[in-house]
């Protein structure tokens, strides 16, 4: 199992440019020695990418949740003329 998370780690390194000098250049090595290396790379790529899709979304309904409360509820009646005045002036 400690393998795979150094491998984690290193993948990691490579794909956020956290790899200086000889580290990236025994990385670049081990992916000309290790054909299923870059496909790896690759997967781990789309994992983060799929993970950061998923925040953004995440962060997109929170922010609208936020938005419907504070503008329709009756409690946050003044904030909401506060906030609409800016615009009406």
């Amino acid at each position: 199992m400690r393998t795979s998370l150094n491998e984690i780690k290193l993948i990691d390194d490579h794909i956020f440019n956290r790899n200086f000098g000889g580290d990236a250049l025994l990385f670049d090595a081990m992916l000309v020695l290790n054909p299923g290396l870059s496909q790896k790379v690759s997967e781990q790529k789309k994992a983060h990418q799929i993970v950061h899709q998923y925040g953004r979304k995440k962060l997109k309904a929170e922010i609208e949740s936020v938005h419907q409360k504070l503008f329709n509820e009756p409690a946050h009646r003044g904030f909401r003329e506060k906030v609409l005045n800016l615009f009406y002036k």
